[in-house]
């Protein structure tokens, strides 16, 4: 192997999720053991490179939520055990009734996967002979572990895995494109039933190949978070999740067009085509012009730079405008054909239904209204999230003050505290030359007698 592709291949390699998990979680487990020796009163201190390699994940996002549930399951645990401790002790109905406490409370405090984890902590902590000592043993071992995996993924922050969604969504396409491709070459030769239903049972496959890519997907939309490397992260989340719910769509669609093919191959004899031989080729034509526009949507959908976005556009543009006066010749095709022979116009109706369906969801016009319903609902959400906290920071403020202007009427001019409110002072009081009990008339009746 040149150097060239042996270095190319070793850049791929740890680009690899699954290498780069294996390599951070054996580097902060190691850390997060030489530092609990150090620190844990154990002579072998476990917890926190178990706690690393639980909590470290592929993305930042991941490991801190990952590391908040994992600290949040080990304390409910130790403090199940200390209370549990100061009733009863160590028995066969106390371990159980520990157990199904643990399991009970796990489920309200929202440590989703470590439910077992706070039972698992509870009983290591009440089986001891130290209990204080070993709580707190427990709890600061894991701090130390997830603390080391964040921190490492803080310093060394895990690459943004946008690249291997896109080149999933992307390869999605394509595999839709193929199997669109083999159904046309086979509409003009005798198809059998069995080759039909085989088609059919690949365009189901394609359900679990979606199910990877959105897999991908979602470990691509935890790597743009909190990551500081990205600027326009909720755009990247929203296109890709977007482009992989159309591609989801024509899966399904897909999926009954592949049906559809195979009731017209029950139908048809043993040796009799499914269509003569101009509708099939032009049937072929428009298959191919929709496999195309599908792997152009996926490319525009993956595109980053503005210019390469803009000839992915006018690529799929061009797809789908060959797409539609295809789709238009063979309608008229159909319609000579069923008037000759009325009984398959149902399913020559919706091969042309979904073909429509197909185009409906790559139309241009579709995606951009789907976007900005998507991007809108985003920013409403954030809005509403920002809105909670400006409440929050107004009411602690109108506490504060409040508190001030306590604190300062509270004290009287000469240091003593006053039990009341304080004095209201007169108007007619400050105003100089006037006796307290003297009452002037006014300027104009003042010439009248008393």
């Amino acid at each position: 192997m040149p150097l060239r592709d042996a270095l190319a291949w070793s850049a791929r390699r740890c680009r690899d999720p699954v290498v780069t998990l294996t390599a951070r979680a054996t580097v902060a487990a190691t850390i997060s053991y030489v530092i609990a020796v150090h620190v844990s009163s154990e002579s072998a201190p476990l917890t926190a490179p178990l706690t690393a390699l639980l909590v470290v994940q592929v993305t930042l996002y991941s490991t801190l939520t990952t590391g908040i549930r994992r600290v949040n399951s080990v304390v409910v645990g130790v403090l199940i055990a200390v209370g549990f401790s100061v009733l009863v002790g160590l028995t066969w109905w106390s371990l159980g009734l520990i157990i199904l406490a643990a399991l009970v409370i796990g489920q309200f405090v929202r440590v989703d996967e470590f439910v077992n984890e706070v039972a698992i902590s509870a009983m290591l902590v009440l089986g001891v002979s130290q209990l204080t000592v070993q709580a707190w043993d427990r709890v600061l071992e894991t701090l130390i572990g997830a603390g080391v995996g964040l921190l490492l993924n803080v310093l060394f922050a895990p690459p943004v895995w946008v690249g291997s969604a896109g080149a999933s969504i992307e390869d999605l396409a394509r595999r839709m494109r193929h199997l669109l491709l083999c159904c046309g070459e086979e509409l003009g030769s005798p198809t059998p039933v069995e080759r039909a239903a085989a088609r059919l049972h690949e365009a189901r496959r394609l359900d679990q190949d979606v199910a990877e890519v959105d897999t991908a997907l979602r470990r691509a939309e935890d790597s743009l978070r909190l990551n500081p490397r990205v600027r326009e992260g909720l755009l990247s989340r929203v296109v890709l999740r977007t482009g992989l719910d159309t591609l989801e769509i024509c899966v399904v669609v897909l999926r009954v067009l592949a049906r559809s093919l195979t009731d017209l191959a029950k139908r048809r004899g043993a040796g009799e085509p499914l269509f003569d031989r101009d509708v099939a080729v032009a049937m072929e034509e428009l298959f191919a012009h929709l496999g195309g526009a599908l792997v152009s949507f996926a490319v525009l959908v993956t595109t980053q730079v503005s210019s390469n976005a803009e000839e992915a556009e006018a690529r799929l543009a061009t797809e789908l405008a060959a797409a539609r006066a295809s789709r238009e010749k063979v309608a008229d095709m159909l319609l000579d054909r069923v008037r000759q022979h009325p009984g398959a116009w149902q399913l020559h109706g919706s091969l042309l239904a979904e073909v429509d369906r197909i185009l409906d969801e790559l139309a241009l016009e579709h995606r951009s209204d789907r976007l900005m319903e998507e991007l809108d609902e985003a920013a409403r959400a954030q809005q509403e999230r920002f809105a909670v906290l400006a409440r929050l920071r107004l009411l602690a403020r109108g506490e504060h003050v409040r508190r001030r202007r306590r604190g300062r009427g509270a004290q009287t001019p000469a240091g003593e505290t006053r039990t009341g409110p304080p004095p209201v002072p007169s108007a007619r009081a400050d105003r100089p030359g006037r006796a307290p009990g003297d009452r002037r008339r006014p300027a104009h009746d003042r010439s009248r007698p008393g």
